[in-house]
């Protein structure tokens, strides 16, 4: 076990959402499911995060937004899209302004579907993605090594 998996720093982002899978993240958070338990802190600042947690349908007005949080953050860093909208756009997905899921705007490492993704998934997928950042930290040792 590095470094990495031992308290990943999540940050959440509300891209256009109905909020059900919102509530569900805040939820994972509560003592009930106790996210914490495995290390999961929740920041607000992208320069601490290692994984950034996405909800909902990425849109034009958001899309930058969502980019610019992605660049902000350090590697080796983790994308989780949470609900189906962040996965494939959703109901929304014909929408006029909805571009679609997460993915069309930045790499997406791990995929939680779900209309709204249950607590119990949500933890699943952020601890799917403490195994993704590991895998990252170790390759980017190993290409600085190399290098």
């Amino acid at each position: 076990m590095s470094y990495v998996s031992k308290s990943p720093w999540v940050i959440h982002y509300d891209a256009s959402s109905c909020n059900g899978c919102d509530i569900e993240v805040l939820a994972s958070l509560t003592p009930l499911y106790d996210a914490e338990r495995f290390g999961v802190i929740n920041t607000g600042n992208p320069k601490h995060a290692d994984i950034f947690l996405v909800t909902g349908s990425v849109n034009e007005r958001n899309i930058k937004v969502i980019q610019e949080i992605y660049d902000q953050m350090v590697d080796p860093k983790v994308v989780v899209a949470v609900g189906i909208c962040a996965c494939s756009g959703g109901i929304f997905h014909d929408c006029y302004n909805v571009i679609g899921g997460v993915d069309q705007a930045i790499p997406v490492d791990v995929y939680v579907p779900g209309c709204a993704a249950s607590p119990e998934n949500i933890i699943d997928g952020v601890v799917r993605g403490v195994a993704v950042l590991e895998q990252k930290a170790a390759e980017l040792a190993s290409a600085r090594k190399g290098a």
